[in-house]
């Protein structure tokens, strides 16, 4: 069957597999590919009844739901809608009685290398505490508080602690500049926001408060009434008479027990803004029921977690997969879990691997930034190697935040696994809640660079622009055909956005994901190419950059790690400009231009020669945010030749924008 004209071409072919060992499926929650296939047909033969069997299993319900789906105002889904619960007491007070109750919650570690651990019953507390400061302050259910901190135990307490009594948070990553804040305090309708008075990143001392300060001063901001302010250091900050309170002031003669305030399944439990191609923040809405119900079961399905696990996913509570593995999922679950404060690579780029050394831990979940990030690090110095590290308690490995290339994933199957722990490569997006596309440990033979099949449930497909399916092999859109519970509710105050953004007329309905993927011919595995935006058309050839990628980072003598963009050419239509870290100093001159021409024949080789780069452009590191995500819009202004005029406070490294500017 030829392809149809409009399929985005895929040409990386992928031939390793690993199946699951027979220990790790025999001890599996979902046990071989039989038993996924068992729950796919279940889903299949009675959707709602399903989804009703998970909920009731997984959640617990102050008032029972009798209503699994109402589909009556599509693509406003609501699911188990006359149900109520309270997510925060599905996360800690549940244990209360049960041996979990004197578990460790959390293993703090700290960036100066502290360690605190916390049980359930003691968070709980914490948690209870913090409610009553909050409502104290005047902090009352159906509010939205703005939450601004590390990522600190007093991070998680503050998120629960809305959670517990009705309010809504949103919390804003520590990074953000004052006028991100600003528009985010704005658009959500703060009443208050949460924040330190500094945050520790790299053995720096960074402000926090101040940023807040300089974001309510440029106005728009009345209705916040109260700032909540966590010492995090002893440094003296700012503070506003009658507006702004520590968190010692405030938790002063609250008493730890407060109740649970019961909310209804369909209730925000959080807003989390992520950025829009306009330019303008979206507020993506999350519920209260369908969210937990997926937070917990994916953990328990993906991460196959035990009671004896020590869990650590090492995103920040200021984007989605912390919300979801690490502030809501793993105490739903009643596992023990690392949180950490720092980076990566302070003091050196040991730490992760001292880290899991150190505290035992069983799964490790981070993203193919990090990853390739550390494989440059151990490549040019022997003592921040993984091998230097007893890395023995591990038995599953996680990857999250974009697709990650064959070759990392090898380094971190063999360095960091010792080629026995599986890895789940996790497909999903801020507006899906949790994962939605990854293999289950004990089940799914394993292929490097895709996240293989959609979990039991998830009704994933590839399509054309008119929503027709694509056949094996053709790359096409990434869309979901029916809805689920865990999915986006709305853009916040703006329902138009969220039905143009998400469900656009032309793809018959189904949820948009933005990206672009195809389905192997043989086991009709998923790889995600790229987003949407990031197909290049080259001679009416149409490409996914993550695809150019994956090539260049493959030439693994040579190069560390690679970003692609478009940029429009007189000749071609789009011209293909990579942005490429070697893993030696930055070449200058006649060297620069013959390792660009290495490079080029290399891509050609590996995909064809419509592939070359046109421009190759060598830096020390390429424009990331503080949580490691590459700043592509960034890029393609440089590959253009603009001038950048977007924000760029969030960057960690501003300076590398000059670098990557001279053309090689």
């Amino acid at each position: 069957m030829n392809a149809p004209t409009n399929a985005i071409e895929s040409v990386l072919v992928e031939n390793r597999v690993f199946p699951p060992s027979d220990a790790t499926q025999k001890a599996a929650r979902v046990s071989g590919m039989a038993a996924y296939e068992a729950l796919c047909a279940e889903a299949d033969k009675d959707y709602e009844g399903y989804w009703a069997r998970l909920a009731r299993e997984n959640v617990v319900w102050t008032k029972p739901f009798t209503q699994v789906l109402d589909q009556s105002n599509a693509p406003f889904f609501k699911w188990f809608a006359d149900g109520e619960l309270n997510a925060s007491a599905n996360c800690l007070d549940k244990h209360i009685g049960t041996p979990v109750e004197n578990k460790t919650a959390i293993i703090f570690e700290a960036d100066g290398g502290e360690v605190t651990k916390v049980t359930y019953k003691e968070l709980l507390a914490r948690v209870s505490q913090f409610a009553n400061a909050l409502k104290a302050r005047g902090v009352q259910k159906g509010d939205r508080v703005l939450i601004y901190m590390p990522m600190t135990i007093e991070g998680v307490v503050a998120m629960q602690a809305c959670a517990r009594i009705g309010a809504t948070h949103s919390v804003v990553f520590g990074g953000f500049s004052a006028k991100a804040v600003q528009e985010r305090i704005v658009d959500v309708g703060a009443s208050a926001v949460v924040t330190a008075n500094y945050q520790m990143r790299g053995g720096k001392e960074l402000p926090l408060k101040a940023i807040v300060d300089d974001a309510l001063a440029l106005g728009g901001c009345d209705a916040v009434k109260t700032v909540l302010v966590y010492e995090r250091t002893p440094t003296a900050c700012a503070m506003v008479a009658g507006r702004d309170i520590t968190f010692t002031e405030a938790l002063a003669g609250q008493s730890t027990e407060c109740p649970a305030v019961p909310v209804n399944a369909e209730h925000p439990l959080f807003i989390l803004y992520t950025s829009g191609s306009t330019g303008k923040p979206k507020g993506v809405q999350h519920s209260t029921g369908g969210y937990m119900l997926w937070a917990r079961q994916t953990v328990n399905w993906t991460f196959d977690m035990k009671d004896s696990d020590v869990f650590w996913c090492t995103a920040d509570i200021g984007w989605i997969t912390g919300h979801t593995y690490v502030a809501y999922g793993p105490l739903s679950a009643g596992a023990t879990q690392i949180v950490f404060e720092g980076v990566p690579t302070f003091p050196n780029a040991g730490r992760f691997w001292q880290m899991i050394e150190r505290h035992g831990c069983t799964v490790f979940y981070t993203a193919p930034t990090a990853i390739r990030s550390l494989i440059k690090a151990a490549d040019s110095d022997e003592k921040v190697h993984p091998k230097n590290w007893n890395l023995s308690s591990l038995r599953i490995l996680g990857s999250v935040g974009e697709p990650i290339n064959p070759e990392a994933w090898m380094w971190y199957y063999k360095h960091i696994g010792g080629e026995r722990c599986p890895i789940v490569d996790t497909f999903w997006q801020t507006e899906n809640g949790g994962h939605m596309i990854t293999p289950l440990p004990g089940a799914t033979p394993l292929v490097p660079g895709s996240c293989t099949l959609p979990l039991p449930g998830i009704t994933a497909a590839i399509v054309d622009e008119s929503g027709n399916d694509m056949p094996h092999g053709a790359g096409g859109i990434l869309v979901v055909k029916k809805p689920w519970p865990s999915m986006i509710r709305n853009i916040w105050g703006d329902p138009e956005r969220f039905k143009k953004s998400y469900f656009p007329e032309e793809l018959k309905g189904y949820y948009l994901a933005g990206d672009g993927a195809v389905r192997s011919e043989d086991r009709g595995y998923f790889r995600i190419t790229g987003r949407i935006d990031d197909v290049l058309n080259v001679s009416g050839h149409r490409m996914g950059t993550m695809e150019i990628e994956s090539a260049l980072v493959s030439k693994t003598d040579l190069v560390a790690e690679a970003a692609v963009v478009g940029r429009p050419d007189d000749l071609t239509g789009e011209a293909i400009c990579a942005f490429v870290v070697l893993k030696r100093p930055v070449p200058t001159g006649e060297e620069a231009k013959a390792l660009a021409n290495e490079l080029r024949n290399w891509v050609a080789k590996e995909i064809g020669p419509i592939a070359k780069p046109k421009d190759i452009r060598f830096g020390e590191n390429l424009p990331k945010t503080r949580s490691g995500k590459i700043m592509r819009r960034l890029l393609r202004s440089i590959a253009k030749g603009e001038a950048i005029t977007q924000d760029t406070s969030t960057l960690e490294n501003p300076a590398i924008l000059e670098q990557l500017a001279k053309t090689n």
